[in-house]
Order: structure tokens, then C-alpha cells, then sequence
């Protein structure tokens, strides 16, 4: 059984930087692309960053050249990097691959920015 846990949210300042961290477990964590995923108040989860086996990388729009999402396949953890945030970063962030059929989604970790 594959489980995520996320870790590394906290309340900034816009501007500030943040790194999330999310262990995977049960998996062979190398063979997956991985990505981290997003959940404002009163909106959908949106996908934010995917990182693949290759090591490529895709950013949504509103992220691109503030995030950069790495991966540590010796230790199956998936990285977030987010730098100049903004307020409207603000959400719960979640690790799972970027499309269905997902893994069991984990509890997320919280990143709140203030203006």
C-alpha cells in the first residue's frame, strides 16, 4: 500500500520561501513520475509541478520560475521549492503522481501566505 506524507507547510509573509518534502512508501518510487498538487479554500486540486523519471519538469503557469520540484529517488522523497510566494499560494499541498489513476491521497501540509 502506498502512502504520502507531506511536510514543510507553515505561515509566511508574500515574498518569503518555503520547501516542502513528501516521503513515499510502498511504491518503486523511481519508476513514477511525481507531483505535487494544490488546494485552495473553495477550489478543486489543481496540479501545480510534475517531475518525471527523466528528471524533466513541468510547472503550471502561476508557479513557473517560483517553484522547482526535485526528486531523491535513493530516499523516494519528492521536493517543492517555492520561492516569492504569493497569497494566493495559499492552500494544502499534496504529493501523488500528476494523473489518475492516483495513489491514496495523504494529508497534505498547509501553506498559508500573508499579504
Amino acid at each position: 500500500q502506498v502512502q504520502l506524507v507531506e511536510s514543510g507547510g507553515a505561515l509566511v509573509q508574500a515574498g518569503e520561501s518555503l520547501k516542502l518534502s513528501c516521503e513515499m512508501s510502498g511504491v518503486r518510487f523511481a519508476n513514477y513520475a511525481v507531483a505535487w498538487h494544490r488546494q485552495a479554500p473553495g477550489n478543486q486540486r489543481e496540479l501545480v509541478a510534475t517531475i518525471f523519471m527523466s528528471e524533466s519538469q513541468n510547472y503550471a503557469d502561476s508557479v513557473k520560475d517560483r517553484f522547482t520540484i526535485s526528486r531523491d529517488n535513493a530516499k523516494n522523497m519528492v521536493y517543492l521549492q517555492m520561492n516569492s510566494l504569493k497569497p494566493e499560494d495559499t492552500g494544502v499541498y499534496y504529493c501523488n503522481k500528476p494523473r489518475a489513476p492516483v495513489w491514496s491521497w495523504g494529508q497534505g501540509t498547509q501553506v498559508t501566505v500573508s499579504s
